[in-house]
């Protein structure tokens, strides 16, 4: 059975280099693109996806906002922040907040297969140059 993977960006082109990064995992399937936090959250419900990757600003609702409305969803989905933030701040916000971790995007082609294997396996992975694992 295929993972589902839902990407969140308010960025076309960001949207199109994650699922170029994620072409690599046959089994892996992207089941939807969301431009904003509002729309992500709508798809989740709809969707049912594993893993939902979330820029964290967004506009109409921010990547933090929904990633706490998906988190009170039934089906379990999980966010996986990706973000040109990187900083110790970040780290703690990611932390406190429903998500399973944190891709920087500058290290996305290094991070986010290896970030996302990781949470499928009950895991999580925050990435910062300033935040020790």
């Amino acid at each position: 059975m295929a993972v589902k993977i839902l990407i969140a960006d308010d960025h076309e082109i960001v949207r199109q280099g994650i699922r170029r990064v994620l072409e690599s995992k046959p089994e892996w399937e992207i089941c939807g693109e969301a431009s904003n936090g509002q729309q992500a959250v709508r798809m989740a419900q709809e969707l049912t996806p594993d893993i939902i990757i979330m820029d964290v600003t967004m506009p109409v609702m921010s990547g933090f906002e929904a990633a706490d409305e998906i988190s009170r969803l039934p089906n379990g989905s999980l966010v996986h922040f990706f973000t040109m933030h990187d900083s110790i701040s970040m780290a703690g916000s990611v932390r406190r907040s429903q998500a399973h971790g944190y891709v920087v995007k500058s290290r996305a082609s290094e991070d986010l297969i290896q970030a996302l294997e990781r949470l499928l396996k009950g895991g999580t992975f925050y990435h910062s140059s300033t935040y020790t694992q």
